[in-house]
């Protein structure tokens, strides 16, 4: 911002230079007149356009997002919320505030999380659906009320939620299938490890993966679907259990970043590197299992752009009023060995000054 305008409009307007930045970002400590005066000599001055009428098309006031999404699987959803985080940071200036406002897991608790949210002042609402069907109405509420929903990592398609951002879930699994039928035999049985076939992004990717499995292995099959409805605990068991009474099971394509505990089973039974095992995602706790042999392969979802893009257009939509696209679907990425140290996930340091980003990172203005 340049100096000798905000110097220019203070001198016009009667008032000091913090009153004029406080006015500009919509800040408090400043009285409606007075902001409004400042606002109308910026504008006619042609200072910082956008930001002028975004000020004044919400009367100074802030536009208030809630971010409703899970705090389990950490290693996914940190991801996700880092890259909220981050973005809200690079656009707080420009009066975009976040209301963090997390529920425990997946699909818990989340229609009466979302409804307390739509009870406050909000004009946005970035959520991670994990029933859509129970969701849907009260997207459609919000969207009624002009309250633009934001679907990220999974959807809720039946609603009018104004778009989603994710990778494409049937494409996630048709490419697991297309590599896990370049590494078995033809005639391979395989099995699936999902969270919930009730959440849009599971069910997708499963049966995009049963789809095309047979394609690329000939004579091959998915011969059981496990949902580990996102606890370690429970996938473990059931995975340790699958491996027992499938003497003859190939491979296994886990679809959700809950890949420790199929790992863990993996090695229990003494099948690393056995067992062809595809997952989903990226972490540093992966990190041995790829060094091992146990993982062969991982679809990247890229959870911390897909956090940061979801942001990004809301911003760009309230800011700059540029429409929101009915969906933003990113390419995924493959995960191996040979290129597992390029990816952010896996290195100590992650921003561009080398220094550590913790993954309780809370961005000014949000709430714990």
């Amino acid at each position: 911002m340049a100096r000798i305008g905000i110097r220019e409009i203070a001198r016009l307007a009667n008032v000091s230079i913090g009153t004029v930045d406080r006015a500009l970002h919509g800040r408090k400590r400043i009285s409606k007149k007075t902001r409004e005066r400042v606002l109308t000599i910026a504008r006619n001055m042609g200072f910082r356009p956008n930001l002028v009428a975004r000020a004044l098309s919400v009367g100074g006031k802030p536009v208030r997002v809630g971010v409703c999404i899970p705090r389990e699987i950490h290693f996914f959803y940190d991801q996700l919320r880092d890259g909220i985080l981050a973005e809200a940071h690079h656009v707080e200036h420009l009066g975009l505030e976040v209301i963090y406002h997390p529920v425990e897991r997946l699909g818990a608790m989340e229609n009466e999380t979302v409804r307390e949210m739509l009870a406050t002042d909000i004009q946005a609402l970035v959520i991670t659906p994990g029933d859509p069907r129970q969701l849907t109405p009260l997207i459609d509420e919000a969207e009624k009320r002009n309250i633009r929903v934001v679907c990220v990592a999974s959807d809720a398609p039946a609603s009018h939620r104004s778009t989603v951002v994710c990778v494409n879930p049937r494409l996630n699994g048709r490419l697991a299938a297309e590599l896990m039928g370049r590494f078995v035999e033809p005639g391979a049985q395989v099995a699936v490890i999902t969270g919930m076939l009730q959440t849009e992004d599971h069910r997708e990717k499963t049966e995009g993966f049963a789809e095309v499995f047979p394609h690329f292995c000939p004579g091959g099959k998915v011969v059981e679907v496990i949902e580990g409805h996102e606890e370690e605990d429970e996938a473990f068991q059931k995975c340790f259990s699958l491996l027992g009474r499938l003497e003859h099971l190939a491979g296994l394509y886990v679809n959700t970043a809950n890949c420790l505990p199929v790992c863990r089973a993996i090695g229990a039974r003494g099948l690393s590197g056995k067992i062809k095992l595809i997952t989903t995602d990226l972490f540093r706790e992966m990190i041995p299992y790829f060094e091992k042999g146990t993982v062969f392969a991982s679809i990247y979802q890229r959870p911390y752009v897909q956090g940061q893009t979801a942001l990004r257009l809301l911003g760009d939509h309230f800011i700059h009023g540029r429409p929101l696209p009915p969906t933003h679907y990113l390419n995924p990425q493959i995960v191996m060995y040979s290129n597992l140290r390029l990816f952010r996930e896996t290195r100590l340091t992650d921003r561009a000054d080398g220094s550590p980003l913790p993954s309780s990172t809370v961005a000014s203005g949000m709430s714990p």
